[in-house]
């Protein structure tokens, strides 16, 4: 029957050559058809493995279902979800992905063991040659749970109160430049701007935000632009934005090793900040931290946080603009933490009581996760779905919480932007309390395992969650509030945005406007 199928697909291929055969790029055009032909008709009489997670069809072999995926990677999961039911496997430019949806499927995949899925295989070559040498996807797993110990001993509580005045400070200095008492403003670069010189000023050191309006402006741009969904499938192209990556790379590591060089030869006492957390850690082995990694671990730090913190925020701003009853309801909330005339400094303290802003910030990760998808190498044959299916090694095996956050099943209304669903403690979307036998520690802190089997996972879980949670929820929510008391806001003129998924985030789609007026 095979032979049969394909022979006849020969023979059309072969007739319509004899007619097509007046130029090459017929006979290619024809090649390229009869290879994709070919490969749909066996595929479709191909026998499945019924030990595999089904295996969505396609047309053009190798490519697979990239196109479909890339221009709307939610749509297209929730698709063939519907289909194909919570485990299933696409190809994409010659990967073949399986992807784990649901509470249970997050649960498979966030504390997947480390012999089974990796994920350093799975992004080491879209990380490292941003990051550099020795860091975070570059090293085994247990370097990088120290290395997420070292950072996450810069982000303590008497840290964030330090960080909120710095906050308010930069985001004033920043909008003092939108001089006019009204108009229109591109929200989402005033607040990549923002979210670059914050995170700057409060993680990387005085030395470093002081040169953010030149030299390490102009690196992290060129860094930036190399740090795209290209590295993953070539990191290694001989392509202009890469070598201005890799110069930019040097250019800053440099710029670090001369910043602790000067430090360690100091006699003042060093200041409160990451730099100086990281010269002082030690692996769990005894070894200090090289002076490299440190620079490099830095160079991760302020990208790694970059786009989802303002992806983040300028999603918020965008929401908000939208619905002025919420916006004042948040001044109201203002007012009873901070008095009627809001003329106390926003601090620390004040944040946790903002419950509503808190809401916005969390109601906005649920509708517009930054990241869709994760993804993880799977090393040696691991089962799924309660033993049904097993995944084969050298899969890659993929997880996207955003469709459980916007499953009605867990979410009234989920394409609503309702952040008052936040507030009912008894919400079925409420973390859930679980016990103390349900706790590991992967080095970095105690992580509670059954918190993958949960609808809502912005920051991931299980070893790999994201350890930047609690210093971004304190960037963003002191950047809106400081929005909150400079300018009144209303949708910019071309409305509420679409997504973007062209990007390594989900971005709105340009251009993100907001129409401001200065409050008095």
């Amino acid at each position: 029957m095979m032979e049969q199928l394909l022979s006849t697909a020969l023979v059309g291929m072969r007739s319509t050559t004899q007619l097509l055969a007046a130029s090459w790029p017929a006979t290619l055009f024809t090649a390229l058809v009869g290879w994709i032909i070919g490969g749909y008709l066996y595929r479709s009489i191909r026998r499945p493995n019924p030990s595999e997670p089904p295996m969505v069809n396609y047309w053009i072999p190798f490519i697979g279902s990239m196109v479909s995926f890339g221009m709307n990677p939610v749509q297209f999961l929730q698709k063939n979800r519907e289909i194909y039911g919570d485990y299933y496997t696409f190809l994409m430019f010659g990967r073949r992905m399986t992807y784990c949806l649901g509470v249970d499927g997050n649960n498979a995949f966030f504390n997947a063991r480390l012999a089974d899925a990796n994920a350093e295989e799975a992004y080491a070559s879209l990380t490292v040659p941003v990051f550099g040498e020795g860091v975070v996807y570059d090293v085994p797993n247990h370097m990088l749970m120290d290395q997420k110990r070292f950072a996450k001993g810069g982000l303590t509580a008497d840290a964030f109160r330090l960080y909120v005045p710095i906050i308010v400070k930069e985001v004033e200095d920043y909008f003092a430049r939108w001089h006019e008492p009204s108009g229109v403003g591109n929200i989402h670069e005033a607040m990549a701007q923002c979210i670059v010189n914050t995170a700057t000023h409060c993680l990387m050191g005085r030395e470093i935000r002081a040169m953010m309006d030149d030299t390490v402006a102009q690196l992290y741009e060129d860094m930036d632009k190399g740090f795209t969904p290209l590295n993953f499938l070539f990191p290694s192209l001989p392509l202009p934005a890469y070598r201005r990556r890799d110069r930019a790379h040097a250019k800053m590591s440099a710029l670090f090793q001369s910043i602790i060089d000067a430090r360690r030869a100091s006699t003042d006492a060093p200041p409160d900040d990451m730099m100086t957390a990281l010269m002082n850690s030690h692996y769990k082995d005894g070894r200090r931290m090289s002076d490299k990694e440190v620079g490099n671990l830095m160079i991760a730090l302020l990208m790694a946080g970059q786009h989802t913190s303002s992806a983040t925020t300028t999603w918020a701003i965008l929401y908000l603009a939208d619905r002025p009853a919420l916006v004042e309801a948040l001044r109201e909330e203002q007012r009873k933490c901070l008095g009627d005339d809001l003329a106390t400094p926003i601090a620390y303290e004040h944040l946790r009581d903002m419950r509503l802003l808190d809401a916005v910030v969390r109601e906005t990760l649920r509708l517009r996760p930054p990241i869709v998808t994760a993804m993880r190498k799977v090393m040696r044959p691991m089962t799924v779905a309660g033993g049904k299916y097993v995944v084969p090694a050298g899969h890659y095996l993929g997880s996207s919480p955003a469709l459980t956050q916007l499953d009605p099943t867990y979410f009234k209304e989920p394409l609503q932007f309702e952040p008052t669903r936040w507030l009912d403690n008894n919400s079925a979307t409420a973390d859930e309390e679980e016990t103390a036998g349900d706790q590991v520690d992967y080095g970095f802190g105690t992580i509670k395992l059954s918190g993958a089997r949960n609808p809502y996972l912005p920051f991931g879980a299980g070893r790999h969650r994201c350890i930047g949670e609690s210093f971004a929820y304190v960037q963003i929510k002191t950047i809106l509030a400081t929005m909150l008391r400079l300018f009144d806001l209303a949708p910019g003129p071309k409305g509420f945005p679409e997504m973007d998924f062209t990007s390594l985030v989900v971005l709105p789609a340009k251009p993100a406007q907001i129409t401001y007026r200065r409050r008095q």
